[in-house]
Parts: structure tokens; C-alpha cells; sequence
């Protein structure tokens, strides 16, 4: 029997070990050591270098991305054909980080959707634990120990689970305490996927914005040097028609 419990011990604590350092982050679990995201970093340097950052109330989405701006004429943002290059390559850098952003977004947006199940099953485990009572025979369970290979155990009525953290933490949890904690972390990784697909959205939408006013700039200067070629053509006739015939 004490080898079955001990069985059990170990069945207990792998079961619980899907939780995994990535999905720890993504359902927002904490560690004693604060951890910037690369992405959080990347949306306040962008906020800095923004073209909208002549306006201290500069319009952002709740994750404090800012909207690019929409150019409705494009004398507003260029009076003159010297300053269309310039104009263009500020367009073009912050597509640029646009794109950056948009390609963290997605790879933790793809973290997410991987190891929402994970918790979610480690869930449904703490929760039929739970449902076990103390004279209930143990369970017979297989469990991973590595990518190929698997073990039996019997796992025994219990009041406490471990569950692993990640950064090589485990702790031990009173079942109550597991399935609320679980609940929470489940709950805030939902949001947090559901704000990532919205931040996707906002940011392709951006990104569409920004294309379109770099081709609207580029056809006034189009424009433009055509009417400098006409003009200029008018001027040559004018010149004729006023120097006496040779």
C-alpha cells in the first residue's frame, strides 16, 4: 500500500506538470522575478516614435497601441514636393513596427491557444480529484515521464495536488484552493487570447491604413511633377509665340 501511495505521489505531481513555464506567463501566474515582455516594450518605444506623438492625447486601442494616422488630404502632411521622401520613409518605419508587433502578437497569441488546453486539462483533473472520496479505491493511472515512455501508478484519494509553475517551482495546493486558482489563470489566459486576436485586428488594420496613405502620397507627387511638366511645357510655348520669328 505504501508503494501505491508513493505511486500515487508521483502520479499526482506529474499529472499537474502541464502547466508549463509558457503557459504559466500566458495565464498571467507570477514569479518572484519581474519579467518585461519584449512586446510591452516594443508598444512604448513605438508610442514614443509614433508620427502621432505631436499629440499628447494621441487616440490608442486599450493595450495602448496607437492608431496611425489617416491622411484624407495629403496637404495636410506634405506642402510640397521636398518633403514627400521624408514623409514616405516615416510612413514606411512605422509600418515596419507595425509589423514587428503584429509578429509578437501573433506568436503569443499562438502560445496561448497551445496552452489554454493544457490548463484546462490540468483543471478537469484537479476537478475529478475532488469528486473522489476518502474510501474510494485508488485509481489506476499512466502517466508521461518523457516523450516516449510512459509508467503506471495508483493514485489514491487525496486533499492536496502539486502543481508545477514552471522556473522549477512546484507548490502544494489544498484541492479548493488548486480549482480556484485554476479557474482564475484559465480565465485571465481566455482574455488575454481573446485581447491578442483583437490587437491582430487592430494592427493589420493599422498597417492597411498606413499602405493606403503611402500610396496616396506617392500619387500627389505623381501628380504633382505632372503638373510641373505641363507647366513648364505652357511656359516654353509662351516663349515662342513672344520671340520674334528668326
Amino acid at each position: 500500500m505504501e508503494a501505491g501511495a508513493n505511486s500515487g505521489r508521483l502520479q499526482q505531481k506529474l499529472n499537474f506538470s502541464a502547466l508549463s513555464e509558457h503557459a504559466r506567463q500566458a495565464a498571467g501566474v507570477q514569479h518572484p522575478f519581474c519579467v518585461v515582455s519584449l512586446f510591452s516594450i516594443n508598444i512604448q518605444s513605438f508610442r514614443k516614435q509614433s508620427l502621432t506623438q505631436s499629440s499628447k492625447n494621441a487616440a490608442t486601442n486599450p493595450r495602448g497601441i496607437p492608431y496611425a494616422p489617416f491622411v484624407d488630404k495629403v496637404e495636410d502632411y506634405v506642402s510640397s514636393r521636398l518633403e514627400v521622401d521624408g514623409t514616405m520613409k516615416s510612413f514606411q518605419e512605422m509600418i515596419s513596427k507595425y509589423q514587428f508587433m503584429e509578429a509578437n502578437t501573433q506568436r503569443r497569441n499562438q502560445g496561448l491557444k497551445e496552452k489554454i488546453p493544457d490548463i484546462q486539462k490540468t483543471l478537469d483533473t484537479v476537478q475529478f480529484l475532488k469528486t473522489q472520496k476518502p474510501d474510494s479505491d485508488p485509481i489506476e493511472a499512466i502517466f508521461e515521464l518523457n516523450d516516449t515512455l510512459y509508467a503506471k501508478a495508483l493514485v489514491p484519494p487525496t486533499e492536496e495536488v502539486y502543481l508545477w509553475l514552471g522556473a522549477n517551482v512546484m507548490l502544494s495546493y489544498p484541492i479548493a484552493e488548486a480549482e480556484t486558482l485554476l479557474e482564475s489563470k484559465l480565465a485571465a489566459a481566455q482574455e488575454n487570447l481573446a485581447n491578442c486576436e483583437e490587437d491582430l485586428d487592430f494592427l493589420r488594420e493599422q498597417i492597411t491604413t498606413l499602405e493606403v496613405a503611402t500610396a496616396r502620397v506617392y500619387n500627389w507627387d505623381i501628380t504633382q511633377k505632372r503638373k510641373e511638366k505641363t507647366e513648364q511645357a505652357d511656359e516654353g510655348d509662351v516663349e515662342k509665340r513672344v520671340l520674334p520669328n528668326g
